[in-house]
């Protein structure tokens, strides 16, 4: 006994010191960061009208993200992106808002995709304090008042509409009409089309909605044929405006559509097929078929990598997005928290960080890009611009 009391002794110190230093770890370690992983957590339409929206956000993150896993990770760590299905919904956003920080500890937020599901998604991650990047929106309530949790890659919907608007009179086209979906987003272009006319002394011709993930245009149809537009600024997801324009046009209507970004160009002009050509699409990332721009040609190699046959603008911001955030995770440096992620981001600017796309960050601002740029439907559900 006596001999062994020392050994015993010996061993019940080094158990105590190895739990003593497994819990000093576990207190010092970031949620969803461990040495060999960095978990994100996105909600996102995966089923339902808006679903392509969600696809190819996510498809474009990915294949950037399995980029850097197969190179390593980030200071050793691989990234996980787990994934819920919102359904374009606000109420199953906040539920999966909740469970990606709650059950699954996510570290950060990414890719989000919509106003009204990020709008439900916001009190709960800025009171957990959890990074929100990127999401797939221009809304002015993600942008004001400043939130140090949110970073926005793309331009807001007043920049695109004010750019919309600003093409439009140049070519002498003064007597334009807004369709919008009835909630946060659609309320937002709306707005953003009265305040560029309002700037031009131009008043908005008229006005119809439609409900989120709905294609009963009908009553909106009636509201805007009478008044014969020049032009329809449409505010809304690809399956309602494409429903519009295809009755518009069955219609008689001759005049001119125009949409934002978030409509899911690809998306609207497949549904479209041969009522596409001609249709406006304003863009907040480049052409994704313009080679000479190093970061497009660098997106197209990597899905061609992945096996992707088709590129497009929805895929290529997942693209930018899970660029820029992985350039924040290195600058974080391999201590990572969620303070030093967000600090790291505000370090990023064209000065610092050329990647063939506009990203300006600063700790007063987390609006990363004013880049708006303008595309036409053509033949085959192709673009130009």
């Amino acid at each position: 006994m006596l001999i062994r009391r020392p050994f015993q002794a010996g061993r019940h110190v080094a158990r105590a010191l190895l739990l003593f230093a497994l819990s000093a770890s576990a207190c010092f370690a970031e949620v969803g960061v461990t040495p060999q992983k960095i978990k994100l957590g996105q909600s996102a339409p995966f089923t339902g009208p808006a679903a392509q929206l969600g696809i190819q956000m996510y498809a474009g993150a990915k294949v950037y993200f399995d980029n850097v896993n197969a190179q390593g990770g980030v200071h050793g760590r691989k990234i996980e992106l787990v994934t819920a299905d919102d359904k374009y919904e606000p109420t199953l956003a906040a539920e999966n808002t909740r469970r990606l920080i709650q059950d699954e500890r996510v570290f950060a937020l990414f890719g989000y995709v919509g106003t009204p599901t990020s709008n439900a998604a916001l009190p709960i991650f800025t009171k957990e304090k959890v990074p929100f990047f990127a999401p797939f929106t221009g809304a002015q309530s993600l942008r004001e008042p400043f939130n140090r949790q949110i970073f926005n890659i793309r331009a807001s919907y007043y920049e695109e509409t004010e750019h919309l608007v600003d093409q439009l009179v140049k070519l002498g086209i003064k007597n334009i009409a807004v369709f919008y979906q009835n909630d946060a987003y659609g309320k937002t272009g709306l707005e953003g089309v009265e305040r560029a006319l309002r700037k031009r002394g131009l008043p908005v011709a008229a006005t119809s909605t439609v409900e989120r993930n709905s294609t009963d245009v009908g009553a909106a149809v009636s509201v805007l044929m009478p008044k014969r537009p020049d032009a329809i600024i449409q505010i809304s997801a690809y399956a309602s405006c494409a429903a519009l324009i295809k009755q518009m046009k069955a219609g008689g209507y001759t005049g001119q559509f125009y949409n934002v970004s978030f409509v899911g160009s690809q998306a609207l002009a497949n549904a479209l097929a041969e009522d596409g050509p001609g249709v406006v699409v304003s863009q907040v990332v480049p052409f994704p078929w313009r080679q000479a721009n190093p970061l497009v040609a660098e997106y197209n190699k990597a899905l061609k990598k992945a096996g992707i046959e088709d590129a497009n603008f929805s895929s290529l911001e997942g693209y930018i997005a899970a660029k820029v955030f992985v350039e924040g995770l290195r600058r974080a440096g391999a201590d990572l928290t969620r303070d030093k992620l967000i600090g790291a981001l505000e370090s990023i600017s064209t000065a610092n960080y050329d990647i063939g796309f506009p990203v300006n960050f600063s700790p007063n601002d987390h609006n990363g890009s004013e880049y708006v740029d303008m595309t036409v439907i053509r033949k085959n559900a192709k673009f130009s611009n």
